[in-house]
């Protein structure tokens, strides 16, 4: 669950998120629509905690284990470890790093940050099977580098994964 309220943003002197509202509910989806210059990504950035956006009015809740807490009172790292992530339109290649690490190591990374144990190998594949299956990957999915070859449509359900 998010939900943001009159949140207002600026970078620099320039104020470009004015009063903005939205409240998602858990397992609901939602769509960021507009022109360009409408402010989409600079709200993506804001709830990320990119450094560059300055929040001058508002308040950010998120549900983070059945807590709500207060999104600006956290800085992008404690956000990530969080479970707020930022997927990129283009999608950075990291060659030599496999998805199999990338994923467990980011997800063990949760883990800590929330006080929950983090998951060997094998527990880690049998925890991540479904949500492969549910995405249509196989799990030689896992062993490929971050990215790297990967088709447009692969890196999205990448991003979908992580």
């Amino acid at each position: 669950m998010i939900k943001i309220e009159n949140l207002h943003a600026k970078v620099e002197e320039n104020e470009i998120l004015k009063g903005i509202n939205l409240n998602v509910k858990a397992g609901e989806i939602h769509a960021i629509m507009g022109p360009n210059g409408s402010g989409k990504s600079t709200l993506s950035k804001v709830i990320a905690g990119h450094p560059a956006f300055e929040v001058t009015e508002g308040s950010i809740e998120f549900n983070i284990n059945g807590k709500d807490k207060d999104l600006l009172e956290l800085e992008a790292d404690e956000r990530a470890k969080n479970g707020i992530f930022l997927g990129f339109q283009y999608p950075i290649e990291i060659p030599g790093v496999t998805n199999f690490s990338f994923l467990k190591e980011s997800f063990n990374a949760v883990c800590e940050a929330q006080g929950a144990q983090a998951m060997d190998d094998k527990s880690f594949r049998e925890f991540i099977a479904p949500k492969l299956k549910l995405l249509e990957m196989r799990d030689e999915f896992l062993d490929r580098p971050v990215n790297t070859g990967f088709s447009g449509g692969e890196k999205k359900k990448n991003e979908i994964l992580q």
